[in-house]
C-alpha cells in the first residue's frame, strides 16, 4: 500500500483499491487478488494509469468464462505483455485477443500464458493471433494436441511461430532509434509502436500523431525487386535500416514544416501529388544538412509499380537522386521544376503539386491503392489541416426571448415593422386576438415557430472525408389534419388488423421463461451437463454453456418510423390514391399494431430544400401516446421539396440515442433515391446516406428501408445492405405490408 501511494495518483489508487474489492467478491480465490495487487502499479507505470480502468471490467467479464488460476496468470504476465508491446492501445488489443481465445478455446489460454515470454520475443500481436487461430482451428476437438501446441511442445507449433515471426521488433530497437534521432536532430522524439497486421503481415505505414512517431511494431528485412548492375539478385536491406529511414523521414517533415497545409477544396489526386512534392522537399532540406541521408533513403527507391503508382515511383526517385535517369518524360519535367523550386517556400511546393496533378488527371487513380512503393515514407497525415467549425459562445448573439403579454400590452405597444425572425424579443399574446371580421391575427398573419438549427457533417465520396457542419436541420411544427381520417383508415383495413391480431398477441411479453445454454446462470441444466460430460469422455470439445436461468420475458424495443415527405410522394398510384395517402394509411395501421404490442415508437418525417434547409417534423415522439392529436399531425403531412436522406438519418439517430432501449429499429419509408436541388452527382447523397446508416449501426440502431421505387435495386442495397432493405413491387399493398414488416423485424 505505501508503494502504491507513491506510484499512483489518487484517482488511480482508488481504482486499484476498487479492483481489489471487486476481485475479492468474485469468489475465485486469493490468487487473482494478489496478482492484481502486484501487477496494477507496474502496468500503470509502463502504460499509463488509464489502462487500469480498461483492464478491470475485462477481468470481471473473464470470470464467467475461465478459472481464477487463469485470471491470476493473466495478471502475472500482464506487465511482461505491457513491456513487450510498448503501447497502451496495443495492450488493450492484446486483452481483446485473450477474450477472443476464451470464446474459442478456453483450455488453450493457460499454456499460452506460460510461454508468453518466448512468444512475444519473436512475434508481433498480429502474428500471435494468427499463430493462435491456426492452432485452435487445427486442434479444437483434440485437447491433448491443443495443450501441446500452445505449450510450444509440438513441431507444427514451432513451425507456425517461425512462419509468423518478423525480423526485428520495434520494442527491441526503440531505444537505439531514439538515440539515433537525437544524434541527427539534437532533440528528443517519442516513438510509439502500432499494429495493423491482424489479417496479414503488411502492417501500417508510418505516421505522426499526438506528438509521437508511430512506426510498425515489427519489420522484416526489405528485399528490393530486380538485380544489381552485375546481374546478381539485389541484397536485402536490414530491418533496422528501414526503421532508421522511417524515423529520419518523419523527423525531416517535422523539421521543415512550419504550418499545416490547408486541405479544403483538394481532391485525392491533388493531395497525393502535393504530398509527393512535400516528401521530396523535406528530404532535400534534410540532405542539405546531413548529406549521407541520401544514401540511406536511396536504397529503398529501386521498385517501380504499374500505372499511376509507377509514375509516382519514378518521380520520387528522380527528385531524390538527381544523377540517375528519370525513366519518363513526366519525371524529367518534375525534376526540372523541382530544381528551380525555393525549398523554404511551402506554397511553391503546393503549386508544383497541383501542376503535377493536372498532368496526371487523365490516368486512372485510386486513393487506396495508388501510392509510391517506397516502404519508408509516411502517410502524410501530419501535412494537412482541415477547417473545423467552432462556435464560440462569446461571439453569439444573445438568445431570443419570447415574452407572453396581455391584450392591453400588445395593443399599446408600437410594432417594429423592420424586425425579422432574429429579433431579440418576441411578444406573444396570452389569449388569441380577433379582428373585427371575426378572424384571428394568428390565423391570418402568424407563422409556425421553428426550432434552433442543428448542424451535421456530411460525407463527400469524392474526397473520402466528412465536410464539417455541412447540412442544417430545421425542425418545424407539423400541421394538424383531420383525425377522423385515421379512424376511417382503421375501419377500411379492419381485415388486415384482424389477420395480424394473433401474431401481435404472440409478440406481447409472456411472463417468466427458462433460458438455456448459458455459461453463467442460476442453476445447472442437467441435460446440457450430461451432454458435456459425454463429450469430455469422447475426447470432444464440450459446450461450456451448461447453466440456465429463469427470466421474466419483457420487450425492450424502440421503433422509429422515418417518412420521406418529398414532392414525389404526391404522385398518383394505380388505384387513384397518392403515394403519401398510402404512406399515411400504412403508418396508421403500423401505429395501431405497435400500440397493441406495447413498444415505444415515434413517427418523424423529412424533406429538404438544399443543404441549408433540411426540414424535419415530429408527428409522434417516443414520450407521447398514440391518440387523436398524434393522428391529426400525421394526417396533416404534406409532400414537398427534395430528399436529403443522410442528414435526416443522422438527426433521427441523434433522437434515438436518447432513448433507453435494448433494441432500436429505424424504419425508413421512401419512394426514391436521395436527391436535392444543390447536388448534381447522383452518387454524392447515396454515399452520404450509406455513411449515415453505418454511423447509426455503430450506436446500436438497426436501420431498415422499405422503398416503393421499382428501380431501387441500383442503389438501396448499397445504402442499407442487402438484408437491410426491401422493395415493394405493388405500392397499393403498402398499408398491409408495413405492419407485417414490423412484426417480422421485432419478433
Amino acid at each position: 500500500m505505501p508503494d502504491a501511494r507513491r506510484k499512483l495518483s489518487p484517482r488511480a489508487l482508488d481504482l486499484w483499491l476498487n479492483g481489489v474489492a471487486s476481485l475479492s467478491r468474485l469468489g475465485r480465490g486469493e490468487d487473482p487478488v494478489i496478482a492484481w495487487i502486484e501487477a496494477g502499479a507496474a502496468l500503470a507505470a509502463d502504460l499509463g494509469e488509464d489502462v487500469l480502468s480498461e483492464l478491470l471490467p475485462l477481468l470481471l467479464g473473464f470470470a464467467s468464462r475461465t478459472s481464477g488460476a487463469v485470471i491470476a496468470r493473466l495478471l502475472e504476465t500482464a506487465p511482461l505483455a505491457g513491456r513487450r508491446l510498448g503501447d497502451a492501445t496495443l495492450f488493450l488489443h492484446y486483452l481483446r485477443f485473450i477474450e477472443h481465445m476464451l470464446a474459442r478455446a478456453p483450455r488453450a489460454v493457460r499454456p499460452m500464458l506460460d510461454q508468453l515470454q518466448d512468444l512475444l520475443d519473436v512475434l508481433t500481436l498480429g502474428g500471435l493471433r494468427r499463430w493462435a487461430d491456426w492452432g485452435i482451428d487445427a486442434h479444437r476437438s483434440d485437447f491433448r494436441e491443443l495443450t501441446r501446441y500452445f505449450a510450444l511442445q509440438s513441431e507444427e507449433s514451432r513451425a507456425i511461430v517461425q512462419r509468423e515471426r518478423k525480423g526485428t521488433l520495434l520494442v527491441d530497437v526503440q531505444r537505439r532509434l531514439m538515440m539515433y534521432l537525437r544524434a541527427l536532430w539534437g532533440r528528443d522524439f517519442t516513438i510509439t509502436p502500432t499494429s495493423g497486421d491482424f489479417e496479414d503481415r503488411s502492417g501500417l505505414r508510418p505516421y505522426y500523431e499526438a506528438f509521437s512517431l508511430h512506426l510498425p511494431d515489427a519489420l522484416d528485412d526489405w528485399q528490393p525487386a530486380g538485380s544489381d548492375a552485375a546481374g546478381q539478385e539485389a541484397k536485402s536491406v536490414p530491418a533496422l535500416d528501414l526503421f532508421r529511414a522511417q524515423t529520419a523521414h518523419l523527423a525531416a517533415h517535422l523539421a521543415c514544416l512550419r504550418k499545416p497545409i490547408r486541405g479544403e477544396g483538394l481532391n485525392a489526386l491533388q493531395s497525393t501529388c502535393i504530398g509527393l512534392i512535400e516528401d521530396a522537399r523535406a528530404e532535400a532540406l534534410a540532405i542539405a544538412r546531413l548529406p549521407r541521408l541520401r544514401d540511406l533513403w536511396a536504397r529503398f527507391h529501386g521498385q517501380t509499380g504499374s500505372g499511376i503508382a509507377g509514375e509516382f515511383d519514378r518521380i520520387a526517385r528522380a527528385l531524390l537522386i538527381p544523377g540517375r535517369s528519370a525513366g519518363s518524360p513526366l519525371a524529367d519535367w518534375a525534376r526540372g521544376q523541382f530544381a528551380t523550386l525555393d525549398l523554404t517556400d511551402p506554397e511553391a511546393a503546393r503549386r508544383l503539386g497541383l501542376q503535377l496533378a493536372d498532368r496526371l488527371r487523365g490516368l486512372p487513380y485510386s486513393a487506396y491503392n495508388d501510392h509510391p512503393a517506397c516502404p519508408y515514407r509516411c502517410d502524410n497525415r501530419l501535412l494537412w489541416q482541415f477547417e473545423e467549425v467552432e462556435f464560440d459562445a462569446g461571439h453569439l448573439p444573445p438568445p431570443q426571448v419570447r415574452k407572453y403579454v396581455s391584450v392591453t400590452e400588445m395593443v399599446n405597444e408600437v410594432e417594429v415593422e423592420t424586425a425579422g425572425d432574429d429579433a431579440q424579443e418576441i411578444w406573444v399574446q396570452s389569449a388569441e386576438f380577433f379582428d373585427d371580421d371575426g378572424t384571428s391575427f394568428n390565423e391570418r398573419e402568424g407563422r409556425d415557430p421553428v426550432a434552433p438549427p442543428v448542424f451535421y457533417d456530411e460525407f463527400d465520396h469524392r474526397i473520402q472525408m466528412m465536410r464539417p457542419a455541412w447540412a442544417t436541420v430545421l425542425e418545424r411544427r407539423p400541421r394538424l389534419g383531420d383525425p377522423g381520417m385515421a379512424k376511417a383508415i382503421l375501419d377500411e383495413h379492419r381485415p388486415v388488423l384482424q389477420w395480424l391480431k394473433y401474431r401481435l398477441e404472440a409478440m406481447r411479453p409472456q411472463g417468466p421463461q427458462r433460458i438455456r445454454k448459458l455459461e453463467d446462470g442460476d442453476e445447472i441444466d442437467i441435460g446440457a451437463a450430461i451432454t458435456a460430460a459425454i463429450d469430455v469422455r469422447m475426447g470432444r470439445q464440450p459446450d461450456p454453456r451448461v447453466m440456465m436461468r429463469q427470466v421474466r420475458k419483457t420487450r425492450d424495443t424502440a421503433v422509429m418510423v422515418l417518412l420521406d415527405l418529398s414532392e414525389s410522394t404526391n404522385d398518383p398510384t394505380a388505384d387513384g390514391q397518392t403515394v403519401l395517402d398510402l404512406t399515411k394509411s400504412a403508418c396508421v395501421l403500423l401505429s395501431e399494431a405497435i400500440h397493441r404490442v406495447g413498444d415505444a415508437f415515434a413517427i418523424h418525417g423529412f424533406c429538404s430544400d438544399g443543404r441549408a434547409q433540411v426540414h424535419y417534423e415530429r408527428f409522434k415522439d417516443f414520450g407521447q401516446g398514440w391518440d387523436a392529436t398524434a393522428a391529426a399531425r400525421l394526417m396533416g403531412a404534406k409532400g414537398e421539396l427534395s430528399t436529403r436522406m443522410g442528414t435526416a438519418i443522422r438527426h433521427a439517430t441523434a433522437q434515438m440515442a436518447r432513448v433507453m432501449a435494448a433494441r432500436k429499429l429505424m424504419l425508413v419509408l421512401t419512394d426514391g433515391a436521395p436527391a436535392d436541388i444543390d447536388v448534381r452527382d447522383p452518387q454524392y447523397l447515396r454515399a452520404d446516406a450509406r455513411r449515415a446508416v453505418e454511423e447509426a449501426r455503430k450506436v446500436g440502431i438497426t436501420p431498415f428501408c422499405l422503398t416503393l421505387d421499382p428501380g431501387a435495386n441500383a442503389y438501396v442495397q448499397r445504402i442499407f445492405s442487402p438484408r437491410g432493405a426491401m422493395i415493394l413491387d405493388r405500392v397499393e399493398r403498402l398499408p398491409e405490408r408495413l405492419p407485417q414488416l414490423y412484426a417480422a423485424l421485432t419478433q
